[in-house]
């Protein structure tokens, strides 16, 4: 009998042990996806003001556009909190389409070198920054059922491990379904 009652509370231990440690992996599959992201986001970062500038020197009028560009830059960069950097993002991915839109004006800048490098650099990352973002919701993702389904929940509870945020860069003109004219 002491026999079964020892083995019962060696696979509860055994049972806590793995579950703390999944939640813990997790945690650090997200650290991991998140820095993924960072990477990117500083990519873009470091992107923007040679783009800016390059079109700058096409266009003198549209001053506004590129101050506000810079300043969601600078701004986004402080940001730490998930929430808030999805915000900042999706403001800067706004402001990017804002300013492709503006160098339609430009023929010549159009066919600049170096603003097609730029241009190219720039959909390289937003590529990039796809895909990590899509690691970082995959992997927040199963986090949060670990956290949020039976028996997890209760290691959750007594550790702490809260749900984590996904990362979105969502513009309001992507929902919009596009109207097909024939």
């Amino acid at each position: 009998m002491l026999i079964i009652i020892f083995s019962i509370i060696a696979l509860i231990v055994m049972w806590f042990v793995i579950t703390y440690n999944l939640f813990i992996r997790d945690k650090n599959r997200i650290k991991e996806a998140w820095s993924g992201i960072d990477v990117q986001l500083k990519r873009r970062y470091n992107l923007i003001p040679n783009l800016v500038e390059t079109v700058k020197a096409y266009s003198k009028h549209e001053r506004e556009l590129f101050i506000k560009i810079t300043e969601t830059r600078s701004r986004s960069e402080k940001i730490e909190n998930v929430k808030e950097k999805s915000t900042a993002e999706t403001d800067i991915s706004g402001m990017l389409k804002n300013l492709f839109a503006v160098v339609e004006n430009y023929p010549d800048l159009k066919a600049n070198v170096n603003y097609l490098d730029l241009q190219k650099q720039l959909t390289e990352i937003e590529d990039q920054l796809q895909y990590a973002r899509r690691y970082y919701n995959g992997t927040v993702r199963n986090y949060n059922i670990r956290v949020e389904s039976f028996p997890g929940n209760i290691i959750a509870g007594i550790f702490n491990f809260k749900q984590e945020d996904f990362f979105e860069i969502t513009l309001s003109t992507e929902r919009v379904s596009p109207e097909v004219k024939l």
